[in-house]
């Protein structure tokens, strides 16, 4: 690999982004702190990640550790709010994170849970580049943090074994998701800070199956992530997109 091809992998990274997940890194397990949005959102995640992987490997969630023998790559790791669960399915978890401050509080979290998982301060460009390889690969609210969402993609699917699954999730770009998403969760709710999300950054599911295909993936599937003000959960839903949304998507055998 040229050096040129080396720099342009690592070009994905956007450090605007990772210093604004830097600065919030000690509050991550904390399910009133900055991150409340994705402790609330985090059962409704784990259901659908946890029955498209049983259902793409043939697994049994009733079974204790289902995902063992399964090496699962938790991209943008955070804190482990889904490598932890992963890990106690049975998977071999691997959490990588480009904000170098997440991973020791991911590290520490992990230990006083009696969980090995391992904990990387890397990106998705460095792990392909080193030959990592992964039956799944969680990519979960990244790509809208990213500088060339395509070229990563492209490593994430470098990432996947053969016959490999992505779960991909993001926000919908549209006013409602304005409404919701910047305005609601930063100014109204606060409950994140001012200027994490990017509107412009948001990709509509049309584009990010376009551009999963254009990685070398094939969707299966994609789901909303819907908030209800009145019960004060999260659901899935297979017609409403139009804010937050998941997909699932396999490499070619």
């Amino acid at each position: 690999m040229s050096m040129n091809t080396a720099e342009n992998r690592a070009n994905t990274v956007d450090a605007a982004e990772v210093a604004k997940f830097e600065a919030m890194a000690a509050e991550w397990w904390d399910p009133n702190g900055k991150f409340k949005p994705l402790h609330m959102l985090n059962p409704c995640r784990l259901d659908y990640i946890t029955q498209q992987i049983a259902a793409e490997f043939g697994r049994d969630l009733k079974r204790d550790a289902p995902f063992a023998g399964l090496r699962i790559l938790d991209i943008g790791c955070g804190g482990g709010l889904l490598s932890e669960p992963m890990a106690r399915l049975g998977a071999d978890v691997v959490g990588a994170d480009a904000a170098e401050r997440n991973i020791p509080v991911a590290q520490v979290h992990a230990e006083q849970s009696g969980l090995e998982i391992d904990y990387r301060h890397t990106t998705a460009e460095a792990l392909a580049a080193a030959g990592e390889r992964f039956d799944v690969v969680l990519n979960m609210e990244v790509v809208e943090h990213v500088a060339d969402p395509l070229a990563y993609l492209a490593a994430c699917q470098e990432l996947l074994k053969p016959g490999g699954l992505m779960i991909c999730s993001t926000i919908n770009r549209n006013p409602k998701s304005f409404a919701m998403a910047i305005v609601g969760a930063e100014y109204v709710m606060r409950w994140l800070p001012k200027g994490t999300h990017e509107w412009s950054k948001f990709i509509t599911p049309d584009e990010l199956f376009e551009l999963i295909r254009q990685a070398g993936l094939t969707p299966v599937d994609r789901k909303g992530f819907v908030f209800n003000p009145i019960s004060w959960n999260w659901s899935l839903s297979d017609r409403d997109l139009s804010v937050n949304y998941v997909t699932a998507s396999t490499k070619p055998a």
